[in-house]
């Protein structure tokens, strides 16, 4: 502990700083050995003496020792701050974002991938198709060829405003198992073979004749519904586009009236007809019957009316299409 400093040495300062310089390191000296509350209260009452905080500094460990907190509070150690979980709100947000941003990373991935693929890939003609076919099997064979020679076949055939195609084989093998009337519908115990397809110039009428197998049921050997209605959507859309300014149209209403059961395996035929077409608007009717045989009269299996819009952007697509090929 530092001693503190004598009356007698405080009035003997001021007169040992007067006097020669040989005596300023003893008074230096006397004050080295103070605390800091001592040499500046001496300096206050002798400020003739400041020159010696020049001579010798105040220490910074003064006001360390003097100032300082307890060791105790000093050593003891801060206990770190919990971070706060994130609300459910952000993290469904996150999630949320990350995967939108996949789903969409990955959607334009796959519409690129198959745009280029079409783009590469050489349609077939409607003559082309009646030869494209390859039966799966000796059944498939058999279906094909008693439908290519039915008596309504080779009428429409023989007729001259009709065109025989198979609309189901211009779409690219490699993009036909997307499809859902031409892949995943398609095959053995479904619609076994594509169907032959006479369509009347100007998209007037249109005749579509198939075979439906047993494995598109809905209730046991009856063909379902559902499959009647999508191939009745397809069929009055082939048949009216043509007739349509840009050749191509949505469907905006369908309305189906079941008559009676469509019993599988067996051979139908639909017949389609453009009735109205006002600017972008086509209204068709059509219906699903027996294929009769000889002699007999075929039963209407279910009827339906349609409502077809033209897209207001169908020509601007189909111009920029155009004009990235120009031979198409």
């Amino acid at each position: 502990m530092s001693r503190g400093l004598k009356s007698s040495d405080l009035s003997a300062a001021p007169t040992a700083a007067n006097q020669k310089g040989s005596q300023t390191p003893n008074l230096q000296a006397l004050l080295r050995d103070q605390s800091f509350t001592t040499r500046f209260l001496y300096l206050a009452i002798f400020p003739s003496d400041s020159i010696l905080l020049v001579l010798h500094p105040i220490s910074t460990s003064d006001f360390t020792t003097n100032h300082s907190a307890p060791a105790s509070e000093a050593a003891s150690p801060v206990p770190p701050q919990a971070s706060k979980p994130r609300s459910r709100l952000r993290r469904f947000v996150g999630f949320t974002s990350i995967a939108l941003i996949a789903f969409t990373a990955g959607l334009v991935y796959q519409t690129q991938k198959t745009v280029s693929r079409m783009m590469t890939v050489t349609l077939r003609t409607d003559e082309e198709t009646l030869t494209a076919f390859v039966p799966a099997d000796q059944f498939s064979q058999e279906v094909d060829e008693y439908i290519r020679n039915h008596p309504v076949a080779v009428e429409l055939r023989e007729n001259p405003a009709f065109t025989e195609s198979r609309p189901h084989l211009k779409i690219p093998a490699e993009l036909r198992d997307r499809h859902l009337t031409a892949g995943t519908l398609s095959g053995p115990d479904r619609i076994v073979v594509p169907p032959h397809v006479f369509s009347e110039k100007d998209g007037k009428s249109l005749v579509s004749i198939f075979y439906l197998g047993s494995a598109i049921s809905g209730h046991l050997g009856i063909v379902h519904g559902g499959l009647l209605a999508t191939l009745l959507d397809e069929g009055m859309a082939r048949c009216c586009f043509p007739a349509l300014p840009n050749k191509v149209g949505v469907t905006a209403n369908l309305n189906i009236d079941y008559r009676r059961p469509a019993m599988a395996e067996s051979y139908a035929v639909l017949r389609a007809e453009t009735v109205k077409v006002e600017g972008r608007k086509a209204w068709v009717e059509a219906r699903i019957e027996t294929l009769p045989k000889e002699g007999e009269e075929p039963a209407v299996l279910v009827e339906a009316k349609a409502l077809f819009i033209e897209p207001k952007q169908a020509a601007v697509r189909l111009s920029a299409r155009e004009n990235q090929d120009p031979e198409s």
